[in-house]
């Protein structure tokens, strides 16, 4: 009896501990494309709550001459983009590449002026936490070049 209890035990530890292999590539991709779709959202919907809500614990945040360091300084930091009726700027997915493993993905794409205008863009990386939902973990934005 002993044996067969230590066996299930063994088993179940086994099966919770495996990634969920039945996703493909393409449905990660989505998932990470819908949740950078959202965290942009926040900024268009004024939702500083929402915004924080997608942050990991370990985010690290590039932004001009400084690095801000977990979740707590880049929301103390990102708070003032959040005040007034108008976001400062807003920016969308354009290419989602996730690891075979389903634990790692980048997302980058164009950040826009409030009138259209491309004025940079942005490359993150998600991390897909335990509970199934992808955290940003590393943020990076820079101006808009002239590459094709």
């Amino acid at each position: 009896m002993k044996n067969i209890c230590l066996i299930l035990v063994v088993f179940l530890t086994v099966l919770f501990a495996l990634p969920a292999v039945s996703e493909t590539n393409e449905e990660l991709a989505k998932q990470v494309r819908d949740t950078e779709t959202a965290f942009a959202q926040t900024m268009a919907a004024r939702d500083f709550e929402g915004f924080v809500s997608f942050l990991s614990n370990e985010t690290v945040f590039f932004g001009g001459k400084s690095i801000l360091r977990g979740k707590a300084a880049v929301a103390a930091a990102w708070k003032p983009y959040f005040v007034g009726p108008d976001a400062p700027f807003f920016w969308g997915p354009e290419k989602i590449e996730v690891l075979d493993s389903g634990t790692l993905a980048l997302s980058t794409g164009p950040v826009y002026t409030p009138d259209g205008k491309q004025s940079g863009t942005f490359s993150s990386i998600w991390r897909r936490e335990a509970e199934g939902k992808w955290k940003i973990i590393f943020d990076k934005g820079c101006p808009a070049c002239d590459c094709p």
